[in-house]
């Protein structure tokens, strides 16, 4: 079997899940299969494919060990009161017209705190979409705005894995990157802000009725204690503590709050952190119903196959013919423009961020000179449109988190900006020195 026949095989897998909308499980199931038959047919034994297909998993273990850690936040949040206290108290300061924008930036700054896109997703989004809904903002747009906040930080925070994958990847300092990182996302990020404010004025509903807010005082106690689990994510990351470390506390709090505040049993508290929060009120349950453990399984799951690959490609060599002809193409346009095309085509094929930027890197490392360079561009393409691919979980599940539709993604418009800014003026760039 040749490398572009496994190639082939594989996107042929996913394209027929897409259009038949089953589950992407199973063409990552049936790729890494191909990819396995790829390396035995080239000379290499099951046990040493194995053992590639480990070493692939284990470059993300930090973040399956995390999704533990948001599956139990999203669900104490919730049960707790934490949420409802947010909401109950900010909701009513919030004007519709701009919720949009609020919520950008809001994900924006826990993102730049906490470095994880997920974990924001599941804390301020979750909080950022109630109050949209009930105030009769489109969950499209509401989740466009929440998915481009979250990915903000997660690009260009010194705690997020993201970032430091990339400056280890490229061996390069992480604190220079993220200085070249604002430089960059500059004018894409107050161009997000000005359309996200003109298009919260011309899509905001009229306003959340009273009595929703009066369902959650209704439901939780909502004394100020309850937002000690949220605060406390908050001034641990401003310490740099680490984000599980952060996670950890602000769920051991909020498992008190439970128990002491709300009256929850034991064992009740227990099956929210496994199976998520159910709410007693089926009006309340639209909002606030969801979280735990078993929501992070199918990602776990496509996290673990998807990273599998990256073991065997480097092992086998798969890639090595696509590194010839990426190399050439180069010498045609320019490093950034088949660094854009690479992480588009590999952000498709691995359907999550960190394999997607490991592809990247693989394919693309010998383009440039200056690690720096690879870093910059890393940065402003494959980590920026790997959540714009609507089956990959990088923008799946901070979308499903806070119960955002797919259609979300097309409203992601910082995601979309940072790599079309910076191919115009590597365009112009180019132009102007003929």
């Amino acid at each position: 079997m040749s490398s572009s026949a496994a190639l082939i095989l594989f996107a042929l897998a996913l394209i027929i899940c897409i259009v038949f909308d089953i589950s992407i499980l199973f063409a990552l199931v049936f790729g890494y299969g191909v990819f396995f038959l790829y390396g035995r047919t080239h000379g290499h034994s099951a046990k040493s494919l194995l053992r590639l297909s480990w070493d692939g998993i284990k470059t993300v273990k930090n973040i399956l060990l995390t999704f533990i850690f948001i599956g139990m936040l999203t669900a104490v949040w919730r049960a707790c009161g934490t949420i409802a206290f947010i909401v109950y108290r900010c909701a009513p300061l919030i004007a519709p017209s701009t919720v949009l924008l609020l919520t950008f930036l809001l994900c924006a700054l826990v993102s730049v705190l906490t470095g994880t896109a997920f974990g924001t997703a599941a804390t301020a989004g979750v909080i950022c979409m109630t109050i949209a809904s009930a105030m009769g903002i489109s969950p499209m747009l509401a989740g466009g705005a929440i998915l481009a906040g979250v990915y903000f930080g997660d690009r260009c925070s010194p705690m997020s894995t993201c970032a430091l994958l990339v400056s280890e990847l490229t061996k390069t300092d992480i604190y220079k990157n993220i200085r070249a990182m604002v430089k960059t996302a500059f004018i894409p990020f107050l161009v997000s802000c000005v359309i996200y404010f003109f298009l919260g004025r011309t899509a905001a509903g009229e306003g959340a009725a009273d009595g929703v807010w009066e369902l959650f005082a209704r439901h939780f106690d909502l004394g100020w204690y309850v937002a000690i689990p949220a605060a406390l994510v908050l001034i641990l990351s401003a310490f740099r503590v680490r984000v599980r470390v952060a996670m950890g506390v602000s769920v051991a709090v909020g498992c008190v709050l439970c128990l002491a505040a709300q009256g929850m049993d034991a064992a009740t508290l227990c099956k929210t952190l496994v199976f998520g929060y159910t709410a007693s009120d089926a009006q309340l349950g639209v909002m606030m119903n969801g979280g735990g453990l078993v929501s992070m399984l199918r990602v776990a799951s496509i996290v673990s196959l998807s990273s599998s690959y990256s073991g065997i490609f480097r092992g086998t060599g798969l890639l090595d013919a696509l590194i010839d002809v990426l190399r050439r193409f180069a010498a045609r346009t320019s490093p950034l423009f088949v660094t854009f095309v690479v992480s588009l085509a590999a952000s498709c094929a691995a359907c999550n961020q960190t394999l997607s930027i490991i592809l990247t890197h693989q394919l693309c490392a010998q383009l440039y000179e200056r690690g720096e360079d690879e870093a910059i561009n890393l940065a402003d393409t494959v980590v920026v449109i790997a959540p714009l691919i609507p089956w990959s979980i990088a923008g799946a599940t901070p979308l499903a988190t806070v119960g955002a539709p797919t259609a979300g993604i097309a409203a992601a418009f910082y995601l979309f900006l940072i790599p079309l800014w910076r191919l115009l003026e590597d365009g112009a760039r180019r132009i102007l020195k003929k």
